[in-house]
């Protein structure tokens, strides 16, 4: 989390604006049961500036996850906006996404499904590039080595299997690859949640160092609030697809209005309270 997020919105627009953002999805019934709408996402709001994180809270179902697949355009969203430098991207085709791909970028929470299990180090950092066709086989090797050591990967591991690597170096690796192209904005779908505590703040403190070393955006996609309070500056909290409560971090987390919001403050102090009792810093 940056302390000159404000003198950079005065610098230059959002990276990323999203603006009545919408996301229904149908359930087919069954015998007499008509088709059900489940309304995922419903208006969404939601600015991002370079070198700051926006935390999207909420408990499981609420939508979060949704939000992150639209503003990726891993799923195209039914209306709104998805404003990505000034440019709106939500409703561009497969082929005129393209050229923005680089610039918006996912981690995802479990490492292991999103590697793909026979490559190696180098060949997960280096797949992006070769989507996008930039440089060659030698500039490619360079930039991997080069990544390697930026997330804290020794880059003489580079030709051994991703899944020779523990929990912790497996995200290392996706962090990586999501770097590998340069992107303006990282989307983080609970990339911390299935991570120990020990390998959680490790990460976390290199999220830190990446932000302020490129200046990068960051959509943080959580439920835990002890995690958000570290990393976000602003945060919103989602409910039944819905934004509830949005605002600075710490003022959120300490002046809780809505339901949702306080059972998530309930639950972080609640997780503390316990790894206190067993002698755990939180």
């Amino acid at each position: 989390m940056t302390t000159d997020a404000s003198a950079l919105k005065t610098a230059a627009g959002p990276v990323l604006r999203v603006s009545g953002l919408s996301k229904t999805y149908r359930r087919e019934g069954t015998g007499w049961r008509r088709t059900d709408l489940i309304v995922a996402a419903s208006e969404i709001e939601l600015e991002i500036f370079a070198g700051q994180t926006l935390a999207l809270a909420g408990s499981s179902g609420s939508g979060k996850s949704t939000v992150a697949r639209c503003v990726t355009r891993i799923e195209r969203p039914d209306s709104g906006q998805i404003c990505l430098e000034g440019t709106d991207i939500a409703q561009l085709d497969s082929g005129a996404l393209r050229p923005f791909r680089p610039q918006l970028q996912m981690v995802f929470q479990d490492p292991v499904t999103s590697l793909n299990p026979r490559f190696t180090a180098a060949e997960v950092i280096e797949e992006p590039l070769l989507i996008q066709k930039q440089g060659d086989k030698s500039t490619r090797r360079s930039r991997v080595k080069e990544l390697m050591q930026e997330v804290g990967l020794s880059p003489q591991w580079a030709d051994r299997s991703a899944m020779d690597f523990s929990g912790g170096q497996r995200q290392r690796l996706a962090i990586a690859r999501a770097l590998a192209l340069q992107p303006k904005l990282l989307v983080l779908d609970e990339a911390l949640s299935g991570l120990d505590l020990s390998t959680e703040a490790q990460i976390a403190n290199l999220l830190l160092d990446l932000q302020a070393f490129h200046s990068l955006a960051y959509l943080f996609i959580s439920h835990d609030l002890a995690l958000v309070a570290r990393l976000a500056d602003t945060m919103a909290v989602m409910a039944n697809g819905r934004i509830v409560e949005r605002g600075p971090t710490l003022q959120v987390v300490a002046n809780a209005s809505h339901p949702e919001t306080r059972t998530l403050v309930t639950s972080a102090r609640a997780a503390q309270a316990n790894l206190a009792a067993l002698g755990v810093a939180p």
